[in-house]
């Protein structure tokens, strides 16, 4: 019974110890998702995802693309220091009809799958 009970002591602080230690990235927005809501052409399209490194390590944004030429990003250069706030800025070309589209980050956060984020903007242009 007693080598039970160390054994499950010793496999509780195992799983402790493997916690994810590192850089973690937590965005303001609700869902990773921008809503652009109804829009004009005349907007300039511009909108930006706060995020905060919540990790114990610096926050390397890595890449951040989309899949569609209609959308700019701008990620930051240098490193986000623990507790720290960055942004990411995307530009959306305001082109008539429904903005739904995914930014794809990459990063070297833990608290993701291989460190990589899906960022999401929707909306429509009038």
């Amino acid at each position: 019974m007693k080598n039970a009970a160390s054994f499950i002591a010793v496999l509780l602080f195992s799983a402790i110890s493997y916690a994810q230690n590192g850089p973690k990235i937590e965005f303001a927005a609700p869902d990773n998702t921008i809503d652009y809501g109804k829009i004009s052409k005349s907007d300039n399209g511009l909108r930006s995802f706060e995020f905060t490194n919540t990790g114990d390590a610096p926050l390397l944004i890595t890449g951040a693309e989309s899949t569609v030429s209609s959308i700019i990003v701008t990620k930051p250069a240098a490193a986000i220091l623990p507790g720290k706030k960055g942004k990411i800025d995307v530009k959306y070309n305001m082109v008539a009809g429904p903005i739904r589209k995914t930014i794809t980050v990459e990063t070297n956060a833990v608290n993701y799958p291989d460190g990589r984020v899906a960022l999401k903007i929707k909306g429509e242009v009038q």
